[in-house]
């Protein structure tokens, strides 16, 4: 039997970088709100103990992908025997600052969490999802979050009702280039959790990817006429928010056949949100 999950993509309504710890990661400020955009999961149960993934990812080695390594870190609290096979439709954009990689893998440890009856809360699943990176934690969160530290302090937070264009740059940000990158701004002042209000802050991280990446910069100007257009992660895409449903298809409407991107609704909660307790 084939069960069938889906991975929601994020946005970063704001990104700051507020520091840097002695150990070389970026201590950051970050809203994260799901959107209904998402890669699909297909999960087949297997009693034979293996973790196997099917179909090809390019460019990315089964043993290096997140979805096979959020399997197996589940395995040491599943019972014996447990395994599964692993397949992905990828809609998400690879090195888009949407969090398609980390949300498959946030998927997997959801869905199997309950199939393979673990049943970890869901603190402790987010501290797994911590050792996979930092952006996996938010996805098993599961609801709009206001994040600090590395990204793994969440906090929920609310957001309007708000739907987005988002664009997608034909190209692939690394982002630890950009984190590395000497020009970056690392001491944004913090925000108090309590001044949150959606349109807040900036993306630390933009500045240098435009810089680098002309697609990105043009991409941004063009989504500029019709609203406030900004980075989400260390990008490539971009987006801006709309109140309402058509107009943000009317600006999508409008787009260059050279560009490509699409509308999607923001999310109050994951899909998966029920699959573990609190």
């Amino acid at each position: 039997m084939i069960h069938t999950y889906p991975a929601p993509a994020k946005l970063n309504l704001f990104l700051h970088v507020v520091g840097r710890r002695d150990d070389g990661y970026h201590l950051l400020q970050s809203v994260f709100r799901l959107i209904d955009r998402a890669d699909t999961v297909h999960l087949t149960l297997r009693d034979d103990g293996r973790v196997v993934r099917e179909g090809e990812l390019p460019g990315v080695p089964e043993d290096h992908d997140l979805t096979v390594r959020a399997a197996r870190l589940l395995q040491a609290h599943a019972p014996h025997g447990a395994g599964v096979s692993i397949r992905l439709d990828k809609v998400l954009p690879m090195g888009g600052g949407l969090g398609g990689g980390s949300s498959d893998a946030a998927t997997v440890l959801l869905a199997l969490n309950r199939l393979w009856q673990v049943n970890l809360p869901r603190a402790a699943l987010q501290q797994l999802a911590l050792q996979l990176g930092a952006d996996v934690p938010v996805f098993i969160f599961g609801q709009t979050a206001f994040a600090e530290g590395v990204g793994e302090i969440l906090r929920p937070v609310s957001a309007p009702p708000a739907w987005y264009v988002v664009l997608t740059p034909p190209v692939q940000v690394p982002t630890a280039a950009i984190f590395a990158a000497p020009e970056l701004t690392r001491n944004s002042p913090p925000l108090k959790i309590a001044r949150f209000s959606a349109g807040m802050g900036c993306n630390d991280l933009q500045p240098v990817v435009v810089s680098r990446y002309p697609e990105v910069a043009r991409h941004l100007e063009w989504l500029a006429q019709f609203g406030e257009a900004r980075m989400t992660g260390s990008g490539a895409c971009v987006f801006a928010s709309f109140a309402t449903e058509e107009a943000a298809h009317e600006v999508l409407r409008r787009l260059p056949e050279a560009m490509q991107g699409f509308v999607a609704q923001g999310l109050d909660r994951h899909p998966l949100f029920d699959c573990c307790a609190e």
